[in-house]
């Protein structure tokens, strides 16, 4: 039976989400080249990356070199799956999907192997579908950029399940990368992650903890506060704990831009939800349905 990217290369439960190093806010560059080399040494090898990580379109590229510079730094390079992605804008210092045509692609890709410092790239997402471009016509050039040896593994981000369905009959699908957590889970509902476990696909959740708007209603709701006193750990600890329990093939992504978020969502791996607790955490309300980059 084939295995899934998480299995061929022995990924660590937990990718690092990059984008907070990069985007407004962010840390010194000696501070994030910390952060990831704290969760490198906490046994992470698996860092999620795009090109349109950072302050605005001038500043596109600035994570995929940064996460460059510190894998060089830290002798890291070759032990470490890096997944970055081509698709999107920047428009107004905003985000949309009007980068997916085909000739917009191709120069991204190859962009980004030259930001990254790489041959090829092991894992490369289409970052959304382009609403003024056929989906059949974004996912034909990364099969090209396959063929001719630029991506090793094809991804797609922000799909609904027909959308997967679709590119399942063009190509094999290494990574679905989609927003889910305790507030939006879909995906669980309309069986996109059930495909992705049936098609050794891995299911990379981002804003794993609700997102920057959302992660702070973890720990005030009656749920969470339960079992933080019943686990002793975070709300964080407990969400990341929970995407875990619900498939060994799902490999959540949290954004980090402290070490100290990196040493503590580690906790994450070794705690083991209760069934009942997991269930629970299940029919926890959702907020809102999945929503993905707006286009523009």
């Amino acid at each position: 039976m084939k295995k899934t990217l998480k299995e061929q290369h022995s990924l660590f439960p937990i990718g690092l989400g990059a984008m907070p190093l990069s985007i407004l806010g962010r840390p010194s560059e000696k501070e994030s080249i910390k952060v990831i080399e704290s969760f490198l040494q906490c046994g992470g090898n698996f860092i999620d990356t795009a090109d349109v990580y950072g302050l605005d379109v001038v500043d596109r590229g600035h994570n995929e070199k940064l996460i460059s510079k510190a894998l060089r730094e830290l002798n890291k390079n070759d032990v470490v799956m890096v997944a970055t992605k081509g698709g999107a804008t920047r428009p107004n210092g905003g985000w949309g999907l009007r980068g997916g045509h085909p000739k917009k692609i191709r120069i991204a890709c190859e962009q980004s192997l030259i930001n990254l410092n790489r041959l090829e790239h092991s894992l490369y997402y289409l970052h959304g579908p382009d609403p003024q471009v056929p989906f059949e016509d974004s996912l034909g050039e990364l099969i090209q950029l396959k063929n001719e040896g630029k991506i090793n593994n094809i991804g797609i981000c922000n799909v609904t399940f027909v959308q997967l369905q679709l590119a399942l009959n063009m190509t094999h699908i290494s990574a679905v990368q989609n927003r889910c957590n305790p507030f939006c889970k879909d995906d669980f509902k309309n069986g996109l992650i059930e495909v992705c476990r049936i098609n050794n696909i891995i299911y990379v959740p981002y804003s794993p903890l609700g997102g920057w708007a959302d992660h702070t209603k973890l720990a005030s709701s009656e749920l969470f506060n339960d079992l933080i006193s019943k686990y002793g750990v975070s709300a964080y600890v407990i969400s990341l704990a929970w995407l875990l329990a619900k498939g060994g093939h799902i490999v959540p992504i949290p954004g980090m831009d402290k070490a100290n978020q990196v040493r503590a969502n580690r906790e994450s791996v070794r705690l083991c939800l209760e069934t009942d607790d997991v269930e629970k955490i299940d029919r926890f309300p959702d907020l809102y349905a999945s929503i993905y980059l707006e286009s523009s």
